[in-house]
């Protein structure tokens, strides 16, 4: 048994939660990892997971040798990448959350550059709009929309976004243009929402800032139909620069009461702090930093 591969496939199956998934991402069989994991808990004493018919269940001793293992693989990645040339060519996989109409928009397109660039390193973006427990689930890095509150972790700033609102001029054309905020009661809104709960709008009046409620007949929780809604014409909605950047520089979306747009929102990528951050993390940070920037 090689010991490091052994830790390496250990922390991976506590972070995919499936032996079948760890060896499709390391080229492998299921029995081999499945081995592999065998052979690290006899050389341990003890048992580390415990294997059903339909998932891992990681044991006590288990959830403890990983929070150790997992800071001891990235501490000898970033060991490694500081030797000789790893330190120009850093390998290894990075794990990145963002929402996923952002991670669409503006993180996807700019993969095929970082790639050229960094060709032994390996991406897993996944996508959720909540925010996820970056120790617990193994996340590497994630973009945070708004101020930040979690004082455990680091941040690098991304960029920030003014949030509009929009509509086309094919709905605008019908329905007439508004130009004071009371306007908007008139109008059909497309109101982002959580189960019930309808989130308000941000609006200036002055120098203060006041929430409007939306009032309409499509109510949804994903930002990609929020677009897609606005791009059909079924109304007003307001939503971050980048979701509808490309329509609006074409004059395909039109922006409505800008001297009503609130403050700026920040974007943040976020890690969590204390802890050594590998090489091919850093590389990615900087990049995506250079790139917004």
């Amino acid at each position: 048994m090689d010991r490091l591969d052994a830790i390496r496939l250990f922390v991976r199956l506590v972070e995919c939660g499936s032996f079948s998934a760890v060896g499709r991402e390391e080229g492998i069989g299921q029995p081999a990892v499945s081995k592999q994991i065998v052979a690290l808990e006899r050389h341990l004493g003890a048992q580390l997971v415990l294997r059903t018919s339909r998932r891992v269940v990681i044991t006590e001793a288990g959830q403890t040798f990983y929070e150790s293992a997992k800071q001891w693989v990235d501490d000898f990645d970033a060991i490694e990448s500081s030797v000789g040339e790893r330190q120009q060519l850093p390998r290894g996989l990075i794990r990145i959350n963002t929402a996923p109409a952002h991670g669409r928009l503006c993180i996807t397109p700019l993969l095929p550059e970082f790639f050229r660039r960094y060709p032994d390193v390996s991406i897993e973006l996944s996508v959720s709009e909540r925010q996820v427990d970056l120790v617990g689930e193994g996340v590497d890095l994630a973009i945070r929309h708004g101020r930040l509150v979690d004082s455990s972790l680091t941040a690098r700033k991304l960029s920030e976004t003014d949030f509009v609102l929009v509509a086309t001029p094919g709905y605008l054309a019908a329905q007439g243009v508004p130009t004071r905020i009371p306007d908007l009661d008139k109008h059909t809104c497309i109101v982002f929402a959580k189960g019930r709960e309808r989130y308000p709008w941000a609006l200036k009046v002055g120098r203060e800032t006041v929430s409007y409620v939306p009032h309409g007949s499509l109510l949804t929780g994903d930002a990609e139909h929020i677009r897609a809604a606005v791009l059909c014409g079924l109304g007003i909605s307001q939503a971050p620069f980048w979701l509808l950047a490309e329509e609006i520089r074409s004059g395909q979306v039109q922006v409505l009461l800008p001297q009503s747009q609130p403050e700026r929102v920040p974007i943040h990528l976020v890690y969590a702090a204390g802890r050594r951050v590998p090489m091919r993390v850093r590389v990615l940070i900087d990049y995506l930093v250079e790139a917004f920037q």
